[in-house]
C-alpha cells in the first residue's frame, strides 16, 4: 500500500509540471560514455520536446543501475519525495517489479530505444520525447508546491557512476 502512496504522489509531481526550464547531461568517465546530445527544443509555442542521445563506448553492457530523485529548490535544491535506486537490468525484465521506477520509465519508452533486456548493445536514445505528452498525463490536479524542482538521475554502468542526467522544471 505504502508504494501506492508514493506512485500516486510521484505522478502528480512529475506531471503538474508547467515548464521544464532546462536539461543537463554528463559523462563522468568519456572513456566508457560520451553525451552526443541533450537538449530541450522549442518548435513553437505550444510545442516543446526533449532528445538526449549517450554514446556507449564499452559495449554490450551487461550491468546498469540508475538512481533517481527529486530536488525542490529553496536556498539551493534540497532532497523532495524520492530518491530511489533500480538494477535496471532486472528492472526490464520485470518492469512492475518497482512501482515508481515503472511510471518514469514509461513515460518516455515509446520515444526511446531503451526498451530491451541486457545485455545493451546501442546507445541510449531518447528522441523527440514532447513535454506536452508528459504535462497531458495528469488529468485532475491535486495541491503540489508550486516551485523549481529537479529529477536528477545517475546511472552506473559496472558499479560505476558514469553519466547524470538532470531535468530542471518549474511547477506553478
Amino acid at each position: 500500500m505504502g508504494s501506492l502512496v508514493y506512485l500516486i504522489q510521484l505522478l502528480f509531481f512529475l506531471f503538474l509540471v508547467e515548464k521544464f526550464t532546462n536539461i543537463k547531461c554528463t559523462s563522468l568517465d568519456p572513456e566508457f560514455a560520451h553525451v552526443d546530445h541533450c537538449y530541450l527544443k522549442s518548435v513553437n509555442r505550444t510545442y516543446k520536446y526533449l532528445s538526449l542521445r549517450v554514446n556507449l563506448l564499452q559495449k554490450p553492457v551487461s550491468r546498469i543501475k540508475v538512481n533517481a530523485a527529486t530536488w525542490k529548490r529553496y536556498n539551493g535544491y534540497k532532497p523532495s519525495l524520492y530518491n530511489f535506486t533500480v538494477d535496471a537490468c532486472k528492472f526490464i525484465k520485470n518492469p512492475k517489479s518497482n512501482p515508481v521506477a515503472h511510471y518514469i520509465y514509461r513515460l518516455f519508452k515509446d520515444y526511446s530505444n531503451v526498451n530491451y533486456t541486457c545485455p545493451f548493445n546501442d546507445d541510449a536514445i531518447v528522441e523527440k520525447l514532447p513535454i506536452s505528452f508528459v504535462n497531458n498525463q495528469v488529468t485532475s490536479v491535486l495541491p503540489v508546491p508550486s516551485g523549481d524542482y529537479l529529477f536528477s538521475s545517475h546511472w552506473y554502468f559496472y558499479d560505476i557512476k558514469r553519466v547524470t542526467i538532470n531535468v530542471y522544471m518549474t511547477i506553478f
